[in-house]
């Protein structure tokens, strides 16, 4: 198809507007003077990326914006079209908050999104996965894994995932004490189910991870929020709420790194943790949500690794390793009694797991392509946290607190000054930002926020990084 017109634009680095953004403003531009006009085709992605001689990722995200605003339409193996019903051509009305530069006009709309930890949709291996899934449903003996499987899961993949815990997480566990999930929150919420009553307590961090409060107030506990420093949880202050309180169950930890703060659990605090668990016969909920992700010489070992700790359910994901959309949780567990409750309520929620995925996952594991994947992935967070790290120390050392963390994909911002975080998420939402609101991780006031990098890309945040640092930093300065 013959494309007459031609890109007229030359890429200004110097400009704090991303480079995706500067390709989609210059054709909004040209689309508002009539010079694009409705039907026109715009240039191939390849194409593009080959004439400005940048990545083609940058042009397809710049196609992205025009597609989401509704100034061009996609048409399938024909290309991208200026839109024939063009979207209203008025600036958006909105009251600003008084000498606070608005930059972020030059994103168009599009929504910059910083999550809760997802990962990189972009690298999961998606192809391997597909072409394992396919293998696995054509098998000649297909017939066989139609019918309703083991509701704790497939026996082979669970040996898989033992062995997975026992070599690299120091655990000891067989698969007949592993049940695998619909994701780690389908783990949590079948451990609230079987482990907790109305009435029963049970400790949590304070700030911490929200979904896994709902699921144990709705087993109808109480929580006890305790405070989380530098080392991780109070143990003084749990020690005070065991002696005040007889019916606590559990303490659910994230300890490996703390949601939402990254702190690591010292190891003086896992053992007296330990300790306390088995003195007053308390089990130990531990979350070990992102533990592939890590940068440091090695991960810290899970308490469930620990041959003294007598009652622990240690709950985990293939999500973030493997693909997002993947939804597969396991819990491992000694305690027998409650692993049979599990599975009782387990058959009566979903009857048993998605066996052709289990079964073409256990393949790419037994293939090396998840070992592979998290190489490949531990390098490409690491440079994102290492290039992130870069852009607050230039934008925030001097209004925030924050440290270097060894795995994950976040970071922990605290402002040096207490801000009002209903205005700080408000304006960001503004300048097309989304943070997660302090309120969600805690129970009373926390005075910082989970910058989380996984799923955006370098442009996304060298653009909104410079945006957050300037509005706390004019909201600082009315303090």
């Amino acid at each position: 198809m013959l494309r007459p017109w031609k890109l007229e634009f030359e890429i200004d680095k110097n400009l704090d507007k991303a480079v995706y953004l500067q390709i989609a403003d210059t054709l909004i531009a040209d689309i508002r003077s009539g010079r694009l006009k409705a039907g026109d085709a715009l240039p191939g992605s390849r194409n593009l990326a080959a004439t400005l001689k940048i990545n083609r990722n940058t042009v397809v995200e710049a196609y992205q914006v025009l597609m989401n605003e509704e100034w061009v339409i996609s048409k399938e193996r024909k290309g991208i079209f200026v839109s024939d019903q063009l979207p209203s051509l008025h600036e958006k009305r909105t009251e600003r908050i008084k000498n606070i530069p608005d930059p972020s006009v030059s994103s168009n709309g599009i929504m910059i999104n910083f999550d809760d930890g997802h990962p990189d949709s972009k690298i999961a291996p998606v192809t391997e996965l597909a072409r394992a899934y396919r293998q696995i449903f054509s098998i000649k003996a297909k017939w066989q894994m139609m019918g309703y499987g083991n509701e704790h899961g497939e026996t082979e993949f669970r040996k898989m995932i033992s062995q997975m815990l026992n070599h690299q997480r120091g655990m000891q566990i067989h698969e007949n004490e592993l049940s695998i999930t619909r994701g780690s929150q389908m783990g949590m919420f079948l451990t609230a189910q079987t482990l907790l009553t109305p009435g029963d307590h049970i400790i949590v961090e304070n700030p911490g991870y929200q979904p896994a409060w709902q699921a144990f107030e709705y087993a109808g506990a109480q929580l006890l929020p305790v405070d989380v420093d530098e080392e991780g949880i109070s143990i003084q202050s749990v020690e005070k709420l065991l002696t005040e309180y007889k019916s606590i169950k559990a303490i659910y930890i994230t300890p490996h790194r703390q949601y939402p703060t990254t702190v690591t659990l010292s190891l003086a605090r896992r053992l007296k943790l330990i300790e306390l668990s088995n003195r007053h016969h308390i089990t130990i909920i531990e979350d070990d949500y992102d533990n592939e992700f890590h940068f440091g010489y090695r991960p810290i070992l899970p308490l469930s690794s620990f041959p003294e700790l007598k009652n622990y359910v240690y709950i985990g994901t293939l999500s973030k390793v493997v693909a997002p959309a993947l939804r597969i949780g396991y819990l491992a567990t000694k305690n027998q009694d409650l692993l049979e409750k599990i599975g009782s309520l387990r058959k009566i929620i979903d009857v048993h797991g998605d066996v052709i995925m289990e079964q073409a996952v256990l393949q790419l594991i037994r293939e090396g392509a998840v070992k592979k994947h998290i190489k490949k992935a531990t390098v490409h967070y690491k440079n994102k946290r290492d290039f992130v790290f870069s852009l607050l120390k230039n934008h925030m050392s001097n209004i925030a607190d924050f440290t270097l963390p060894e795995g994950g994909l976040a970071f922990w911002i605290v402002p040096k000054k207490t801000m009002d975080w209903d205005m700080v998420t408000a304006i960001l939402l503004e300048k097309n930002i989304k943070i997660i609101h302090p309120k969600q991780y805690s129970r009373g006031h926390i005075n910082g926020f989970r910058l989380s990098y996984g799923a955006l890309s370098e442009e996304q945040l060298q653009h909104s990084i410079p945006i957050i640092s300037e509005v706390i930093t004019k909201l600082s300065e009315s303090l």
